[in-house]
């Protein structure tokens, strides 16, 4: 008797449990969808919270390829000064410093461009012949000929500081000098801030042409248009100068240098719309030495230097310094440039630029 009242008491609970168990199942029974229903909603909405959080696309091997290709300086363009004598007002490389490198250390930075694969080098400023009357320009000139052997030694100037005895002494290294013209008619040029008192910048142009073709100088012109420009027909004058390109470059906007409040130019006046740009080039379509550049075109395809010999970023509309090449080296330097190398060649920018090459009529 006393071992059947525990068992009694045992089977008796058993039941009890095995009732509440299955009350207990049937409550989960209904819970279970619930609970698997609010489960598959909270993966479905994570799964479209990662979907719009999905970053953009991986490059392709072909994108990765073109973005970790290095960039080779093949042609560059060095603004060794600032200063100038003319007031041009849409002038995108302005007097912000009167800084010039020593002579030994813009030797240095050349040497590095030429050993990272430079081929040409454009001398520019401000106006690169204002600097030690032209002499200092006149030593880079020669140093890149005779010692660095660059197929391409050119310069960029207004051309009013030129004189028949830099040509005399240098003329030998140099393969292409271009002279800014903007316009045919002198009070233009005035108007534009290339005027210089009683100096006529137009029968000035004549004289230099001439020097060109006396001393084995390829004669290039660059024009920039503009409002003041713009509706001028240039044809006759440039194929009676006959040059080897003429560079027609659209009005462009560079903020800190001619448009804003830290800018030594106010460019906005000089500015034409992209249709009055195709008139003009529409206008000299008869004219085979005639090189187009739109903004588009320019903004990205130049490698271009400053004073400090640092390459500048122009993609945002300013021209964003890198590190000097004479600190860090040409190929870190170079990764800041913005340079667009496939703009550079549609924009023709490689051409036959060594006066061994052109055979020209002298």
């Amino acid at each position: 008797m006393w071992m059947l009242v525990p068992v009694s008491f045992t089977l008796k609970l058993l039941s009890a449990f095995v009732q509440h168990l299955g009350s207990m199942w049937s409550s989960l029974g209904t819970l279970f969808p619930r609970l698997s229903t609010a489960f598959w909603l909270a993966g479905g909405q994570k799964s479209q919270q990662q979907r719009g959080r999905r970053k953009p696309r991986k490059p392709s091997r072909e994108d990765k390829e073109d973005r970790d290709l290095p960039i080779t300086p093949i042609s560059v363009n060095y603004h060794f000064t600032r200063q100038c004598n003319y007031k041009c007002g849409f002038c995108f490389h302005t007097a912000k410093t009167s800084f010039v490198l020593p002579l030994a250390e813009a030797k240095r930075g050349l040497l590095l461009l030429k050993e990272a694969g430079m081929e040409k080098i454009n001398f520019s400023g401000g106006e690169p012949f204002l600097h030690d009357r032209g002499r200092y320009l006149g030593q880079l000139v020669k140093f890149c000929k005779q010692e660095l052997q660059l197929p391409s030694v050119s310069i960029v100037s207004n051309g009013s500081l030129i004189r028949e005895s830099w040509f005399q002494k240098y003329g030998e290294y140099l393969d292409i000098l271009a002279i800014s013209c903007d316009s045919f008619d002198e009070q233009v040029n005035v108007l534009i801030g290339r005027g210089q008192g009683n100096k006529n910048h137009v029968e000035n142009l004549q004289k230099l042409r001439t020097w060109c073709q006396d001393y084995r100088v390829a004669f290039k012109i660059n024009s920039v248009i503009n409002r003041y420009n713009v509706d001028e027909d240039m044809t006759e004058q440039i194929k009676a100068l006959n040059p080897i390109r003429w560079k027609v470059f659209q009005c462009l906007i560079i903020e800190g240098e001619n448009s804003g409040e830290d800018a030594l130019r106010e460019a906005e006046p000089f500015v034409i719309s992209d249709e009055e740009f195709e008139a003009f080039l529409d206008r000299h379509k008869d004219v085979p030495c005639l090189v187009p550049e739109s903004n588009q075109k320019m903004r990205d395809s130049y490698l271009i230097l400053d004073e400090y010999m640092r390459f500048v970023n122009c993609r945002n509309g300013r021209k964003d310094p890198s590190t000097s090449i004479l600190d860090v080296g040409v190929e870190e330097a170079i990764k800041f440039s913005g340079f667009d190398e496939k703009m550079f060649l549609k924009r023709g920018g490689k051409y036959v630029w060594s006066k061994a090459d052109l055979k020209l009529d002298w």
